[in-house]
């Protein structure tokens, strides 16, 4: 998805990418942990870990 606001301030310019990759992180984390990760989507809440089984670890 493309940055949808395009602003001259640079320290705003850098919070779309920081989203993402907070989103990213935080999917990552619940994949790895098991629990439920919930967006919007189509208007709905949806737990987009439903159905997956937790990733193990091998150490």
């Amino acid at each position: 998805m493309k940055n949808p606001v395009t602003l001259s301030d640079p320290d705003m310019r850098g919070t779309w990418p920081a989203l993402l990759r907070a989103a990213k992180a935080a999917r990552r984390l619940s994949i790895e942990t098991g629990t439920p990760f919930y967006v919007f989507k189509d208007g709905k809440v949806v737990d987009l870990n439903r159905g997956r089984k937790r990733r193990r670890k091998t150490a």
